[in-house]
């Protein structure tokens, strides 16, 4: 190949990249896309391998792909994220090792419609934290935005009946899946005040935190006598989470958080209840009712509605 063709390629791609990292619209719908397969991940992942080997399995992966792929950037990162110990013990905990422990724990309780319907409660808690550490205001578009967006987390929930909201009685899973949230909101919050560094060197070394902070965990799945190693089938589960959910979302996320804010981003993850849905229709066989249509608009309407003010100034 010529020469001049092969540098056109190069800045054709170079100019393809900067334009996604620049996008954080893009990058949250693709992040909430995986993010969405996850949950579906961890559905088929119930029977294949235990809940504390995925979580261990896959920042071990994750960490290790990193650092392979940007050694030189992460030992330059930690002499600066060395000073934040605090910062990234907590964010291993509550962002990755504490979310995705009760995340395939709920797995083994709820369906994987549940599962990404009910991470629809991530932006309440980012928002609510928000304003109290850092004194975030909420507009009023903002506000209708949320609540539109949470009539169609409602409307999924509900199944399009009253009755049933009335009546609605979560299990454990479902409960595991709402705490899950609350502490991934904390991670969230923390995001802004990250120390200045980039962010695949950032990921990476919370991601090694993640993992270090996994094997108590797995050691006591088993001294419970619940260690499930992967099948041949968990085996290709683990590949799509790790490098999918794990890897390529987190990083993706957290550009968009450094370009537009936690609260405005955590907002579109009130796509992760419509994307789930659709995707446990097309992988696991679930039905399609006229509920998940109506909730796929006022979803993202809302999302419209709390970025209409961003989008017109």
């Amino acid at each position: 190949m010529p020469q001049s063709q092969q540098t056109e390629r190069r800045f054709d791609r170079t100019k393809l990249l900067s334009a996604l990292g620049a996008n954080p619209y893009l990058l949250l719908v693709l992040t909430m896309l995986m993010w969405s397969g996850n949950g579906i991940a961890g559905r088929m992942a119930v029977g294949e391998m235990s809940p504390m080997v995925i979580v261990s399995l896959r920042w071990f992966a994750a960490s290790t792909c990193l650092i392979v792929l940007a050694h030189r950037q992460i030992r330059e990162d930690w002499r600066i994220l060395k000073r934040h110990l605090l910062l990234v013990g907590f964010g291993g905990i509550f962002g990755l090792t504490g979310f995705n422990a009760l995340f395939y724990l709920a797995a083994h309780h709820t369906s994987a419609v549940n599962m990404t319907i009910l991470q629809g409660s991530l932006p309440i808690f980012v928002l609510i934290g928000a304003v109290f550490v850092h004194r975030t205001s909420i507009s009023l578009l903002q506000g209708l935005g949320i609540l539109l967006t949470l009539a169609g987390v409602i409307a999924v929930a509900a199944q399009g009946d009253f009755a049933v909201l009335i009546g609605l009685r979560f299990n454990i899973g479902d409960v595991w899946l709402v705490l899950a949230c609350l502490i991934y909101a904390i991670y969230t919050l923390m995001l802004r005040d990250r120390p200045k560094v980039s962010g695949v060197g950032f990921f990476a070394i919370i991601s090694m935190a993640a993992f270090i902070t996994s094997v108590p965990l797995l050691a006591a799945e088993s001294a419970l006598g619940e260690t499930q190693w992967p099948t041949p089938e968990g085996w290709a589960i683990l590949a799509f989470i790790a490098f999918f959910p794990s890897l390529l979302a987190q990083l993706f996320f957290l550009r968009a958080v450094g370009l537009i804010g936690p609260g405005r981003a955590s907002i579109f993850t009130n796509l992760v209840p419509i994307f789930g849905p659709i995707l446990a229709i097309l992988m696991l066989g679930e039905p399609f009712h006229a509920y998940h249509a109506v909730a796929l608009v006022l979803v993202l309407g809302g999302i419209t509605l709390a970025e209409w003010r961003r989008a017109s100034s």
